[in-house]
């Protein structure tokens, strides 16, 4: 059974307007217009509870079906790709290839983090922190803080991650607007898919960059970040965390230093892939909670399964939901029960599906065109009002963008 955190306190809403209706919804979030949010214990009771069983045996197979493909490619690459200039386009190919690959790993250390993979707790952390660590991911902080990411899921102030900068008031809207002026839309769609896919994991990492504005500069390696870690036992797993990925850095030192290897060899065969996992992880994260007309809530209208229902599952076709074990098209699921088990993640989306209709959101927009208008159109939110089921107003903060979006779909 999956129980929501206690939701937290903040300052209230203001008016403004909201604009998308059921027709020119992307997403469909327009239809829960007409109906009251589900409760948790309803949500429970639609999921059948064969999808909350975990199977340890199935778990480390996807692990280990993950880790082989992830060697096997980096094996070729370093036989039949040679270390010249004039090869850089083959690894360039190489990177995005196993940066996609690799992502199954990465989703796998995921689902430890949740206590989806196994009923041995042991065991499920250990695959996790191997395998995040790998990928230099400080696995228990990272635990923690995605923990309060699906604690506060769409939340202004206390979401974290990919929380909206307000029109007018933060600097990341200052940049936005900047670019916006210089270039049009255009601009602001080029430097966010600059800023989100190539830098935007290890801004975060650093400093918590599109997280909420509660906490602040929040940094997942060191361990006095209070409002991110609290007790000295977070502390503890930060720097255990931390441990983990210093013997990853200094692994791959190592190899760039022994005989017949070098560091253009390192960051060849591990670098690329590593900026490739990056990529997919951001992407992911984006548009699962982002859209023109998928709002954010402060604390006046937000609840957990107001929040968790904001989540949206997309199309990635047969190949990538293989290798990246379903976490975009079954995202909506996992944020309203994350200890289901990705296998199961499936037949638990579609009970959800059947069971509310009006909250499942689902876009059917290719993947690079729905990345494309979230990018261009989706960097800062404004004040804007709507209804309930009962017709009584309230508060939504949207996208700036949505009305001349939904201008041009009317």
């Amino acid at each position: 059974m999956c129980l929501p955190p206690a939701p937290a306190p903040a300052s209230a809403a203001a008016k403004g307007r909201a604009t998308y209706d059921a027709a020119t919804s992307p997403t469909g979030y327009r239809r829960r217009q007409t109906s009251a949010t589900p409760s948790v214990k309803a949500i429970n009771a639609a999921i059948p509870p064969r999808c909350f069983v975990r199977d340890t045996r199935r778990s480390l197979g996807y692990a280990l079906c993950s880790v082989v493909m992830t060697l096997s490619l980096g094996a070729a690459a370093y036989l039949t790709i040679p270390l010249r200039l004039a090869y850089a386009p083959l690894w360039a190919l190489y990177a995005f290839a196993n940066g996609t690959v690799a992502t199954g790993c990465w989703v796998v250390a995921h689902e430890c983090g949740h206590g989806a993979f196994s009923d041995h707790s042991v065991l499920q952390d250990l695959v996790g922190y191997v395998l995040h660590s790998l990928l230099l991911v400080p696995y228990f902080s990272w635990q923690r803080s995605h923990a309060v990411h699906h604690s506060r899921t769409n939340h202004l102030t206390e979401g974290e991650t990919h929380c909206p900068p307000v029109r007018g008031k933060t600097l990341g809207g200052a940049l936005v607007a900047a670019h916006r002026f210089v270039a049009g839309e255009l601009g602001v769609g080029v430097y966010q898919l600059v800023t989100h896919l190539l830098l935007g994991w290890p801004l975060y990492l650093l400093a918590g960059a599109t997280g909420g504005p509660s906490r602040g500069i929040t940094n997942h390696f060191l361990p006095w970040s209070e409002s991110l870690f609290p007790g000295y036992k977070w502390k503890l797993k930060v720097l255990l965390s931390d441990v983990g990925v210093a013997g990853t850095l200094f692994a791959l030192y190592a190899w760039s230093q022994r005989e017949g290897s070098s560091p253009a060899l390192v960051l060849a065969l591990y670098g690329g892939p590593y900026l490739g996992v990056n990529l997919w992880l951001v992407l992911y994260t984006w548009l699962q909670h982002t859209d023109v007309d998928v709002p954010h809530l402060d604390a006046s209208e937000w609840t957990w399964t107001k929040g968790a229902f904001l989540t949206v599952d997309r199309p990635y076709g047969a190949l990538l939901d293989f290798l990246h074990h379903n976490i975009g098209s079954t995202h909506a699921a996992h944020h309203l029960c994350s200890r289901v088990p990705h296998y199961h993640a499936k037949e638990a989306t579609e009970a959800i599906r059947k069971a509310f209709p009006e909250h499942y959101l689902y876009d059917p927009t290719p993947i690079a065109r729905a990345l494309w208008r979230v990018a261009s159109k989706c960097a800062e939110v404004e004040k804007t009002t709507g209804a309930d089921e009962n017709g009584k107003p309230t508060t939504l903060w949207m996208f700036d963008a949505s009305d001349r979006e939904a201008k041009k779909t009317k």
